[in-house]
C-alpha cells in the first residue's frame, strides 16, 4: 500500500549516516585499494604530463571506483557514452551561446532533465550522475573568461579515457575475491519520477543561473555541492545528504590543510603530494565503504581532496585559503540548495500528477 506523506523533520533521528561498527570484508578492502591507487594515478599522471584541469583527473577515477563496485561493459559504455555526451554539449552548445543566456539556459534545462531523468529510472544511473558532476565541472570553467572551450573539452575526453584505463588497471590488480549479490530493483511510482526529475533539473538550473549571474568563477567545489546532494532526487534524502556533503567537506578541507602544514615548502615535489593524495583518499574510501558507499561524508571528503590536489595544491597557490574558502562557500550552497529543495518539495507535492509517495510496509495481520 503507497501512502502519501507530505510532512518530514529537516533533521531527524539517522539523518546523518554513521559508518558500521564493522571490519572491512575482502572485497571492500579491494574497493578501498582501487579508488586510491586509481585517484593517485590519474593525479600524477596529469602533473607528469601537464595537462590542465587536473580535477579531472583525480575525481573521474573516484567516481567510478568509489560508486560502482564492479566494472563491466555496461558500466563502461554508459561511462564513455556519458563523456561524450557531455564533450559535445559543451563544445557545440557552449561555443555557439555561451554569451547568449536564455538560449544557453533552456539547453541546460534539457541536459539537465535528461541527465536526471536517467538517474530517477535507475538502469542508467551511472550516466545521468557522472554527466551532472562533470557537465557542472566544465560549465563552471568554461564561464572563465580566459579558459579555452577546446582545451576544456581535450581535457575532459583525456581524463575520461584515462579514467576507464586506470579502472580497468585496478580492476585487474585488486580483484574482488567474492562473488557480489545483484542491487536490488527499486520499483517507483510515475509520481515519484516526475518529482524527482522536475525538483531535481529545478534545483540545478537555478545553482547554474546563480553562479553565472553572480560570475563566482572560483567556488568549483560549492557548485558541485549543490549538485552532489540532489543524487537522492528528493527531499527526504537531500537533507540527509547536504549535512554529509557538509561533514565531508569539512573534514576534507581539514586533512587538505594538515598536509598544507607538513608538506610546507615540499608541496612541489610530485611524489610527497602523491602519497599525501593516496593515504588520505584510503582513509575516505574506507569511511565510504563502511557507509555503504553511497554518497556519504566519506565520499565527500574524497571528492573535497580531488579538487584541493587537483586544481589548488601548487607552489604558487596557497591550499589554505583555498581550503577555508572552499567550507564557506559549500556550507552557504549547501543552505540555500536545501531551502529550493524544499520549497520545490511542497510545490509538488500539492499537485497529484507529481506528489512524492513514500511506500510504507502492509501489515498483513
Amino acid at each position: 500500500m503507497l501512502k502519501p506523506q507530505l510532512k518530514l523533520p529537516f533533521i531527524r533521528k539517522g539523518s546523518v549516516s554513521k559508518p558500521a561498527h564493522r571490519g572491512l570484508t575482502a572485497n571492500e578492502v579491494r574497493q578501498c585499494l582501487r579508488v586510491a591507487f586509481g585517484a593517485a594515478l590519474g593525479f600524477t599522471i596529469s602533473k607528469v604530463m601537464g595537462w590542465n584541469y587536473g580535477t579531472f583527473f583525480t575525481v573521474y577515477p573516484m567516481l567510478l571506483l568509489g560508486l560502482v563496485p564492479v566494472l563491466n561493459s555496461h558500466i563502461i559504455r554508459q561511462f564513455l557514452a556519458n563523456a561524450a555526451l557531455v564533450t559535445a554539449f559543451v563544445f557545440v552548445v557552449q561555443g555557439m551561446f555561451g554569451d547568449q543566456p536564455i538560449p544557453m539556459t533552456v539547453a541546460v534545462i534539457m541536459i539537465f532533465a535528461f541527465m536526471f531523468s536517467c538517474m530517477s529510472k535507475g538502469a542508467n544511473f551511472l550516466f545521468g550522475a557522472v554527466g551532472m558532476v562533470g557537465l557542472s565541472m566544465q560549465l563552471h570553467f568554461a564561464s572563465y573568461s580566459s579558459a579555452s572551450v577546446s582545451d576544456l573539452v581535450m581535457s575532459n575526453v583525456a581524463a575520461s579515457l584515462l579514467t576507464i584505463l586506470l579502472a580497468m588497471l585496478m580492476h585487474f590488480i585488486f580483484p574482488d575475491v567474492e562473488v557480489r549479490a545483484k542491487p536490488p530493483v527499486i520499483t517507483k511510482p510515475d509520481s515519484n519520477r516526475r518529482h524527482e526529475v522536475i525538483l531535481a533539473t529545478t534545483v540545478a538550473t537555478l545553482s547554474f543561473i546563480v553562479f553565472q549571474v553572480l560570475d563566482l568563477q572560483d567556488s568549483l567545489s560549492a557548485q558541485v555541492s549543490s549538485v552532489l546532494i540532489l543524487f537522492p532526487l528528493n527531499w527526504y534524502g537531500a537533507g540527509r545528504s547536504a549535512l554529509n556533503r557538509a561533514i565531508g567537506t569539512l573534514i576534507g578541507c581539514n586533512i587538505g590543510l594538515a598536509w598544507q602544514f607538513i608538506l610546507l615548502d615540499h608541496s612541489g615535489i610530485l611524489w610527497f603530494v602523491s602519497i599525501a593524495l593516496w593515504i588520505s583518499v584510503m582513509l575516505f574510501a574506507r569511511y565510504h565503504m563502511l557507509e555503504g558507499g553511497g554518497s556519504g561524508a566519506g565520499f565527500g571528503a574524497m571528492t573535497t581532496m580531488g579538487i584541493l590536489f587537483g586544481q589548488y595544491l601548487t607552489p604558487q597557490q596557497d591550499l589554505v585559503y583555498n581550503a577555508l574558502y572552499r567550507f564557506t562557500s559549500v556550507t552557504v550552497s549547501v543552505v540555500l540548495t536545501l531551502m529550493a529543495v524544499y520549497g520545490m518539495h511542497r510545490l509538488l507535492n500539492k499537485f497529484a500528477n507529481t506528489r512524492f509517495i513514500i511506500p510504507t510496509p502492509v501489515n498483513n495481520k
